[in-house]
C-alpha cells in the first residue's frame, strides 16, 4: 500500500474539552449531556466506572477504588478543561475532595466537578436557603445528601424518596412520577427551591414545567453538573438548557 502524506489538525474540542465519568448502570446522564452540549466545537469524552446492580454504601465504596482507572480510560491526549464525576450520592459518601483527587490520579484536567458541589454553587447563586429534595434511593443513600446540604447551611424542610435500590430501575422511573413527587414537597410554604437528586433520573424535560407550576427554581443533578462544568470551562453558552439556573446566567 502506498503512503500518502497528511497534516495534523487541532483537537475536536476547539471551544472546550469535557470529560464525564458515568456509572456503568446509568442510562440518563450521557444522553442529557449530549443534549445540553450539542455544539460541534465542544468535545465530550465519556468513561464508565463499575457501580454494581444496586447502589448502597458498600457498592459506592467499591466504586471509589475504581475511580482512578475510569479516569485513566479517558483519551490521554485530550487536554481536559473539566472532568465531571456523574454521581450525586457517590460524591456525598466518598467526599468531593476525595473524588477530585481520585480523578486526578487517572487523568490530567484543569478542573474536577461533581453534582453535589455544583448543586451547592447553584443554590448559592440563586439565593436558596431552604430546599426540598427528591431522591430515588433507600435512606442509607439519600439521607447523607440531606445531611450534606444541612452542613452547608441549608435547611431541608421536606424530602421524599422512591425507596429504590436497584439502579437499573431508577432510569425507568416515569418523569411524571418524579414531577408528582416534586410537586408534593415543592409546594411546602417554607421551601424556596427543589432539588431532584440522581444523575440517572430523567428530569431534563420536567424542570421548566415544575418551575412554572411551583413558581420557584427546580434543580437536578445533571442540570447543575452541566452548568458548573460550562462555567469552569470558561463560560460555555447553553441557550437551550432548562431552568431558572440558566436563565439567571443568561441575564447576567
Amino acid at each position: 500500500m502506498a503512503s500518502f502524506p497528511y497534516a495534523l489538525a487541532g483537537p475536536i474540542g476547539s471551544r472546550a474539552t469535557l470529560g464525564l465519568i458515568v456509572l456503568q448502570v446509568d442510562e440518563t446522564i450521557e444522553h442529557d449531556f449530549r443534549r445540553l452540549f450539542p455544539s460541534a466545537d465542544i468535545a465530550l469524552h465519556v468513561s464508565r466506572v463499575p457501580s454494581g446492580a444496586e447502589l448502597n454504601p458498600d457498592t459506592i465504596a467499591t466504586m471509589e477504588i475504581a475511580l482512578p482507572e475510569a479516569a485513566h480510560l479517558l483519551p490521554p491526549a485530550a487536554r481536559f478543561d473539566v472532568i465531571g464525576y456523574g454521581c450525586t450520592s457517590g460524591t456525598t459518601l466518598i467526599g468531593a475532595e476525595r473524588v477530585a483527587a481520585l480523578v486526578r490520579k487517572g487523568a490530567e484536567t484543569r478542573h474536577v466537578c461533581d453534582p453535589l458541589t455544583a448543586s451547592l454553587a447553584a443554590m448559592e447563586m440563586l439565593g436558596t436557603r431552604q430546599v426540598a429534595i427528591v431522591s430515588p434511593y433507600i435512606d442509607s443513600v439519600s439521607e447523607p445528601i440531606r445531611a450534606a446540604f444541612q452542613r452547608h447551611g441549608l435547611r431541608v424542610p421536606a424530602s421524599v424518596s422512591f425507596g429504590e435500590e436497584v439502579e437499573a430501575r431508577v432510569a425507568r422511573i416515569d418523569p411524571a412520577s418524579i414531577r408528582d413527587a416534586a410537586l408534593s414537597i415543592g409546594q411546602t410554604p417554607d421551601v424556596d427551591a427543589v432539588f431532584l437528586s440522581c444523575t440517572n433520573l430523567r428530569t431534563l424535560d420536567i424542570v421548566q414545567d415544575l418551575e412554572a407550576t411551583l413558581g420557584k427554581p427546580v434543580l437536578s443533578s445533571n442540570q447543575v453538573l452541566a452548568w458548573q462544568m460550562a462555567r469552569l470551562a470558561g463560560g460555555i453558552a447553553m441557550p437551550t438548557a432548562p431552568g431558572a439556573l440558566f436563565r439567571r446566567g443568561r441575564a447576567e
